[in-house]
């Protein structure tokens, strides 16, 4: 197994802002104009009566895009909203919402989501093929508590695993048994007056930090598929 540091203060990379680079951020909408997020383009809830309704109404969405602005402060964030006020949907909304973002021609999919259902891998995997053929980097968990995740668990997607010993500022690349996945930190972006253990914290918040750092790589390196492969 080999490991390698990629960090906000790598030479090549601490310039970068996540300029020019689109992130669809699969999850529970987006809150527009929150101080830790900024402006959002223009997305599509995949849940509900009306698809132009990408407004958050349980804060996670907002969260993981806020974790990812840290990182990527000039990516342009479009919000895909497949959950509405619990944090449950199905795995066909979910490849649907992958299906979504690839023609919407984003860089990365930010999926802080998932199933450890193996009934739905061939679900993702059609999915995870169109964002390949768009080179399209789908980013998502690939495990938790030992137990396997989809789609990030699968060939095709940008695996993530949560680590605590991991700081913000960077994710480890890893290299294991022929599969490259990444370490991140499982906290969000820190909230002034608010101690780490009270704040949210978990894979999904590794999936954004990961994203946000994934989003200064495609602005220097460019094609965002070939980009990750050269990690």
């Amino acid at each position: 197994m080999t490991r390698t540091l990629l960090s906000t203060a790598s030479p090549e990379l601490r310039d970068a802002t996540g300029r020019g680079v689109r992130i669809a951020v699969v999850d529970s909408g987006i809150a527009p104009g929150h101080p830790h997020v900024g402006g959002v383009s223009k997305g599509i809830a995949l849940v509900g009566d009306d698809p132009d309704d990408t407004m958050d109404r349980v804060g996670h969405g907002t969260a993981v895009a806020a974790a990812i602005r840290e990182k990527a402060p000039d990516a342009e964030l479009i919000p895909v909203r497949v959950l509405d006020r619990q944090l449950a949907t199905s795995a066909r909304v979910l490849a649907r919402a992958i299906v979504w973002a690839v023609n919407a021609d984003v860089h990365i999919v930010n999926l802080s989501l998932g199933t450890s259902n193996v009934e739905h891998v061939a679900l993702f995997e059609e999915a995870l093929r169109a964002a390949a053929e768009r080179g399209v980097l789908v980013v998502s968990a690939a495990r938790h508590e030992g137990v396997v995740w989809y789609p990030g668990g699968l060939v095709g997607a940008v695996g993530i695993v949560a680590a605590t010993d991991v700081s913000r500022d960077g994710v480890w690349v890893v290299s294991e048994g022929g599969r490259v996945v990444m370490e991140a930190s499982p906290y969000p972006r820190p909230i002034d007056g608010v101690p780490v253990e009270r704040n949210l914290s978990g894979v999904s918040f590794a999936v954004a930090n990961a994203c946000g750092l994934l989003g200064r790589v495609v602005e220097v390196r460019g094609v965002a598929l070939e980009a990750w492969k050269m990690l």
